[in-house]
């Protein structure tokens, strides 16, 4: 018999604890050890318990929980997912050591609350396999200045699920303000891929926004596929439009991936290069050797370096990626792919 998945839940409300013991605690591969009410009453239950996962929230009496996450990491690596209303600190708390989130639903609503619970407990099982890691202060002490001369017509696809977002933000950092144009699929709830999108906004060198159909990739513009749209490119003349559209999920995500990939491949061919980074399960990896086929550069980020050594693994096993590296050289392996 497999070992189940110890679960401590983080939240001053008492009618949510009760919503998410009950919830996630119905699926036969997960137990809930203990709940907490405060970030002083779950550190007391994280020692005496020893959970493998804990939810927690923002909104909390005594200490925030992005406050807590960032005092717990250091001493306590855990992987924590965030489940809040307060969406516009998420960010701050995956910057802090959070390796996933989940938005809380209308409790009105059975169909939203069941939709949630089946999110969560997916994402329960995917942070106990994450591998947690302390955070090094954030320097860009190998940005990239200036970028080779390039023709118009090359472009940058990057694919990443959990973990993804301090991944991507990672390497855009060290990026120049004349990148080729860059096409991002990251798994992400709708609404969130708008934020993440200011985010990087505000904090890089590039310009960053949610994609919209019709828009042009550009030299040094980053478009980040919407939560709940596919993202594909079309060669018009010696430029790329993207299209973003609501269609059923591929291999279990929309935005997918290889939908984005598979575009790039037939689209961009030789003209482009495919990263791809730390995520769980496979999205990406046929799409990637597609690209690489029709005589694109890969890269996929390497095992060490992941939160979860998912997608990056398949496209390395199935060849689909030209080079490996940690993801502190990601962005350096790109400029030395450019010509």
């Amino acid at each position: 018999m497999s070992k189940k998945i110890k679960v401590l839940i983080v939240d001053d409300s008492m009618v949510f604890r009760e919503v998410l013991l009950r919830g996630v605690s119905s699926d036969p591969d997960i137990e809930v050890v203990a709940t907490a009410t405060d970030p002083f009453d779950a550190r007391d239950k994280i020692i005496n318990y020893e959970p493998d996962v804990m939810t927690c929230d923002v909104e909390m009496p005594k200490m925030n929980g992005i406050e807590f996450i960032q005092k717990l990491m250091p001493q306590y690596p855990l992987p924590i997912i965030v489940v809040s209303s307060t969406s516009g600190t998420v960010f701050d708390a995956l910057s802090a050591g959070a390796v996933e989130f989940v938005s809380k639903p209308d409790l009105s609503s059975v169909k939203n609350v069941e939709n949630f619970i089946n999110d969560l407990t997916i994402k329960i099982k995917i942070a106990s396999n994450a591998k947690v890691q302390k955070r090094s202060k954030d320097t860009v002490s190998n940005k990239i200045e200036s970028t080779k001369s390039t023709d118009k017509n090359k472009i940058i696809a990057i694919g990443a699920s959990t973990g993804g977002t301090e991944a991507i933000f990672s390497v855009l950092k060290r990026l120049p303000k004349d990148i080729p144009g860059i096409v991002i699929v990251q798994h992400i709830p709708p609404n969130f891929s708008r934020m993440f999108a200011e985010r990087l906004n505000n904090t890089i060198d590039l310009e960053v926004r949610e994609a919209k159909a019709g828009d042009y990739v550009e030299r040094g513009l980053v478009l980040i596929a919407p939560g709940d749209k596919h993202m594909i490119i079309r060669r018009i003349g010696d430029r790329y439009k993207v299209d973003c559209f609501f269609n059923e999920k591929v291999n279990g995500h929309c935005p997918s991936v290889d939908v984005l990939f598979e575009s790039v491949a037939k689209e961009a061919g030789k003209n482009a290069i495919g990263i791809i980074l730390t995520g769980m399960g496979y999205d990406g990896a046929k799409g990637l050797m597609s690209m690489r086929r029709k005589g694109a550069r890969t890269i996929g980020q390497d095992e060490k370096s992941c939160v979860v050594y998912g997608m990056p693994k398949v496209a390395f096993n199935i060849g689909a990626v030209e080079k490996q590296t940690p993801l502190d050289n990601i962005a350096s392996a790109l400029y030395s792919m450019l010509s």
